[in-house]
């Protein structure tokens, strides 16, 4: 049997390999452990699932395991999205089970433990359900029976409070929803039902298998949508990934809009149309153009190690406007600290409805106000063992000049990430869970940013 390790978010395995009714029973088990004695027998446990294979099954198995303890638990009636049973963990001081794989591929499924501030699990938490793992656990208490729930109303009160519908449903506007097969779906879109917002829809239906393709909102798997989005001539396009925490948005052009200018984009919003103070929280794999609106507006910025996990903790310590995180996953002051798509999606309707502009308009006045574009990529190393990685974050970390550009400053916050020049950066930091190395590049040209790649690549030698 392979070891149990939690990631940035939770445990993922394949179905029918690691991911077993062993190894669900054992990790049920830390959970319970762990509650009781952080929190004692009487904390609520509410759990949930999204729409893949055996996410039901595995899910009913952990209720059982948790309630025979003599938790009070609640179980979802239905498919849920991540963020929502997040959101119901903290209306309800309750902690919360959640099994998904996220983006993952169909074959895998996840668990993830959210504490009761609903936020991702931190290292100190995770490593105590480690610990947890290979330990005997029992109660006092006789097994309680598990109460069956739908969590949506409580969700759906809150984010009606936090999101203006009335000014989307004036939107000039054609939205185009795709449920990509996710856990989205009877959400969404019901939020739009509920204010009478008209929407088209592609995928409204949940297959384990999504559609054949993979459940993660990016132009790849989102070509159907795009199409959509091309033919109607103004319309703009809006996805989820599997379990809902991340976003996916085309704008009228048929043109993914990167996330770090949708973070961008709202912190305009949030700061100068709904008049939000605070910080910005951002990870160190996140874009210099959120650095450079949020000096124009005089919002300080927190940045963190890559992983929502250190947004959100940043955000539970900060007083902050919107927290987020170039792979596609945000937050705003007043819901969770933790990413939700749905919200995600929301507010660029919103934005576009206050602002009385184009999803296109509003990513060139970001551009403006930045006064430059920027351009990434990264490049995946599958290197030998971890001593290779070593070597290679060392090589990146001595650089004092790259592609003829001066290093001006270096942050080892998560691996090594030097700035080159006035606008360049290089970020280089290792996967927590195998020997593969990531680096990231971002520059104001796609030729700097071809200079760099050239230069590093060469000097690592791979």
């Amino acid at each position: 049997m392979s070891e149990i390790k939690f990631g940035t978010d939770g445990w993922r395995a394949i179905v029918g390999e690691d991911f077993n009714e062993e190894n669900v029973a054992k990790v049920s088990r830390a959970i319970a452990k762990y509650v009781y004695e952080e929190y004692g027998i009487d904390k609520k446990i509410i759990i949930g699932y999204d729409p893949r294979n055996m996410a039901d099954v595995f899910s009913k198995q952990c209720a059982d395991i948790i309630s025979s303890y003599g938790f009070e638990v609640y179980y979802s009636e239905r498919v849920i999205p991540t963020p929502v049973l997040a959101y119901c963990a903290k209306d309800r001081n309750a902690c919360a089970v959640m099994f998904t794989a996220s983006h993952n591929p169909p074959e895998y499924l996840g668990i993830k433990f959210i504490p009761d501030y609903a936020g991702p699990a931190t290292q100190e938490i995770t490593d105590k359900l480690v610990e947890n793992l290979d330990k005997e656990f029992e109660t006092n208490s006789s097994k309680k029976e598990i109460i069956i729930e739908n969590f949506e109303e409580e969700y759906f009160t809150h984010i009606e409070k936090l999101i203006d519908f009335d000014s989307i449903k004036e939107l000039d506007t054609t939205i185009i929803f795709d449920g990509l097969y996710a856990a989205s779906i009877g959400y969404f879109d019901k939020l739009l039902d509920r204010h009478g917002i008209k929407y088209e829809t592609l995928h409204m239906h949940h297959d384990i298998n999504f559609g054949g393709g993979m459940p993660e909102p990016k132009p790849k798997y989102l070509k159907e949508l795009i199409e959509k989005v091309k033919e109607n001539g103004n319309a703009v396009g809006l996805a989820n990934d599997g379990d809902s925490d991340r976003f996916g948005v085309i704008n009228e052009k048929g043109e993914y809009v990167t996330p770090n200018e949708i973070i961008s984009i709202l912190l305009l919003h949030l700061v100068g149309e709904k008049d939000m103070e605070g910080c910005l929280v951002k990870t160190v794999g996140a874009s210099l153009l959120l650095n450079k609106v949020a000096d124009l507006l005089n919002v300080p910025v927190v940045e963190t190690a890559v992983g929502f996990k250190h947004v959100g903790q940043a955000m539970r310590d900060n007083d902050c406007i919107i927290g987020g995180e170039e792979s596609g996953g945000l937050s705003i002051k007043g819901h969770i600290p933790e990413k939700d798509g749905l919200l995600a999606n929301l507010l660029v309707l919103e934005a576009m409805a206050y602002s009385g502009k184009s999803l296109v308009d509003l990513q060139k006045e970001i551009k403006a106000l930045a006064g430059c574009s920027f351009v990434n990529d990264r490049i995946d190393l599958k290197l030998d063992n971890r001593d290779k990685i070593k070597d290679v974050l060392d090589i990146v970390s001595a650089q004092t000049e790259v592609a003829g550009m001066g290093v001006k400053d270096k942050n080892i916050l998560d691996g090594v990430k030097i700035y080159v020049g006035d606008s360049s950066w290089i970020l280089a930091r290792p996967s927590g869970t195998e020997p593969l190395l990531r680096i990231y590049f971002e520059s104001d040209a796609q030729d700097n940013l071809k200079k760099l790649q050239d230069d590093i690549m060469s000097k690592v030698g791979v």
